[in-house]
């Protein structure tokens, strides 16, 4: 399970991403999901998953380990797909079996749909992928930093969203474990109907939850006995700074945005 989980990752490296300033990864994320869903045919699509291939190429990773973060998500592409297939009407009918109808519009949405889902989800990868716990921490706080101003905890924002992160591939170990766990004694979690598989997940729950708890606890307890208290008066080893990287990020967010909106019907 822990090898079809790559949001919350990080791969070292020396890559052109590696080596860009988070607070411009973040921004780009935020104007591709924009863009995700400005596009609305097949020429801005095949743009999107042209330039999303080239963004793995230039993370050097490797791109099945990547692909692996889809997994986890193919039941809901898959039900996404098939609601628009039999839910969204209009154009040719492909086919037709008794009130339902398998028609052009539908079978558009559901690809556009799909394809949406899968590049939201390949581009948040490569930002955890390609940034670290803190470095992804520190940017998160520098560009919400306008909204301390009016009152808003900044830096425990972008501290829990950091940890959450973290935590998500060492949750899915923790289920990974106690799933072998309960297996090896006589647990079996894939016969039997709906109901009873649902039954059969307690026995991971709760001590899926302990443990979430006891991690917490052992968290808060490291960080107040190293003297943690918040943001005030803080220093960094390491300061974010803004390189030709970023200006090339830029560059390329500003030609993106233009083409996929030239494009757009």
């Amino acid at each position: 399970m822990l090898q079809n989980i790559a949001i919350g990752q990080y791969v070292p490296g020396q890559s052109f991403l590696h080596r860009a300033d988070p607070r411009s990864k973040l921004l780009f994320i935020v104007l591709f999901a924009t863009l995700v869903f400005l596009g609305n045919n097949t020429i801005t699509h095949s743009i999107l998953i042209g330039f999303t291939l080239f963004t793995i190429l230039l993370s050097r990773l490797s791109f099945t380990y990547i692909l692996k973060s889809l997994k986890p998500v193919w039941f809901l592409i898959l039900f996404t797909v098939i609601l628009h297939i039999f839910m969204t009407k209009g154009g040719t009918v492909y086919y037709q079996w008794g009130s339902f109808t398998i028609e052009e519009q539908g079978v558009r949405q559901a690809i556009f749909i799909s394809i949406r889902l899968g590049l939201l989800i390949l581009f948040s990868s490569l930002l955890t992928l390609t940034t670290s716990p803190m470095d992804l921490t520190e940017g998160l706080e520098r560009l919400l930093r306008p909204f301390g101003r009016i009152g808003v905890p900044v830096h425990e924002i972008a501290l829990m969203m950091s940890i959450a992160l973290r935590f998500i591939p060492t949750l899915m170990e923790e289920t990974d474990k106690i799933i072998k766990a309960q297996t090896a004694r006589g647990a079996d979690f894939t016969s039997g109907n709906l109901v009873r598989r649902a039954k059969n997940l307690i026995p991971i729950a709760i001590p899926l939850f302990i443990s979430a708890f006891r991690r917490a606890e052992e968290l808060a307890l490291a960080m107040e006995a190293r003297g943690y208290r918040g943001g005030v008066g803080r220093t960094r080893l390491n300061k974010l700074q803004f390189t030709w990287r970023d200006v090339a990020i830029a560059v390329v967010a500003a030609a993106l945005t233009f083409v996929i909106w030239w494009w757009r019907t």
